[in-house]
């Protein structure tokens, strides 16, 4: 009878992840899974690339878990140096020599049976400063297997992500659907008046008080408000949320009204309860501050013009197909961004905004027309408030 000898491997939790400042997150998972979202701070290493996934999949579904085990053996083994090597050295970890085939053979001997006796997790209590971890789909071979080898070329300090991004998901919805916000406060106006600019101002003056949703979901939260941005999909607006609850808020949260959607992403349960139950700041600016403002936001880059024609059809529609037909995208390409602006504030804007608003209280109006000002006021008249 063959006696399995046993590889203890350490293991990390999503929660300890978040939790620890100083670690290397080496995910494992091919090109596509990582681009749609990861852990915070990962970087990528794919075990397979996706043609080499798909193939294994393939397997898996057609001739079963074994043929696809030694499919991804062989692989593996044609690639492990590299592999090895571009993890080590994002880690910033030296590497002695190894014949890493040999190890990658030895630890795939008997199938994935074996291997998966082999392979004995154990939950870390801790993790050290500097430490590495390797992630997977669930946590399994995958990133075993990778950090079991690791472990036998000398890196003593890697762990596995139990669970795997799965767990990650698992612990960041948690996160969302449990937070409780500190006294909320919400920066309300009309489009232009430079809502987002006192935010941020606000951030400097007073670190960690601003949540900023709409620079976390990368969109402006308006028909308009992709253009010379990068917006993000669902998971990792979320992700970022979270990660942004982490570092805490001293004892108050300020945020910028929204709609329940900011672009194609949608507000969590409790942020939105945030910013609809928040105490309400109106700010006020006059028309040609809003169209300064506007002008600067969508058409400060050379590059925005082309995103903006290509969006300016879908409100001409919205205001009347036949009376409205050309005739945005006719001021634009005339440069006449004022008039075009201020045609958009009067007839499409204000009006939506004030339909969404019925009903909002305001308990300040500060004018935004200088947004260093704006945001001392608020700050001045937030901590009035208890």
């Amino acid at each position: 009878m063959t006696v399995v000898q046993k590889i203890h491997l350490p293991s990390a939790t999503a929660e300890q992840l978040l939790e620890s400042a100083d670690l290397t997150v080496v995910d494992l998972r091919s090109p596509s899974e990582f681009a749609e979202d990861h852990v915070v701070g990962a970087i990528n290493a794919p075990l397979f690339d996706d043609a080499e996934r798909a193939i294994v999949g393939t397997l898996y579904r057609q001739r079963g878990s074994e043929t696809a085990f030694e499919a991804g053996l062989q692989i593996t083994r044609a690639k492990i140096a590299a592999l090895v090597g571009h993890i080590a050295a994002s880690a910033g970890r030296p590497l002695v020599p190894e014949d890493l085939d040999e190890h990658v053979r030895t630890l795939g001997e008997g199938g994935m049976g074996d291997m998966r006796a082999r392979l004995v997790p154990e939950l870390a209590r801790e993790l050290p400063d500097g430490a590495l971890v390797v992630a997977c789909w669930r946590g399994n071979l995958r990133s075993q297997s990778v950090a079991a080898l690791l472990r036998r070329v000398g890196l003593s300090d890697v762990y596995f992500l139990s669970g795997g991004y799965k767990a990650w998901r698992r612990y960041i919805r948690t996160r969302l659907d449990t937070w409780s916000p500190p006294p909320s406060f919400t920066l309300r106006g009309l489009t232009g008046v430079g809502k987002s600019l006192v935010l941020r101002e606000l951030e400097r003056l007073r670190p960690g008080w601003t949540l900023d949703l709409e620079l976390l979901a990368g969109h402006r939260s308006s028909i308009l408000g992709m253009v010379g941005l990068e917006p993000v999909v669902q998971k990792v607006f979320e992700r970022r949320v979270v990660e942004r609850i982490h570092r805490g808020f001293p004892g108050r949260l300020v945020v910028e009204g929204e709609s329940r959607k900011v672009g194609n992403v949608i507000l969590p349960d409790r942020v939105w309860q945030a910013v609809r139950g928040g105490i309400a700041i109106e700010l006020v600016a006059d028309v040609p501050r809003r169209i300064d403002v506007l002008t600067e936001d969508y058409l400060g880059e050379v590059d925005n013009r082309e995103q903006l024609l290509a969006q300016l059809p879908f409100i001409e529609k919205r205001l009347g197909p036949i009376k409205y037909d050309g005739v945005l995208t006719g001021l634009l390409e005339a440069g006449r961004e004022d008039e075009l602006v201020e045609l958009l504030l009067e007839k499409y804007y204000d009006p939506l905004y004030r339909h969404s608003e019925k009903g909002i209280r305001y308990a300040a109006t500060i004018r935004s027309d200088e947004p260093e000002v704006a945001a001392a006021e608020i700050a001045a008249w937030v901590e009035t408030q208890g």
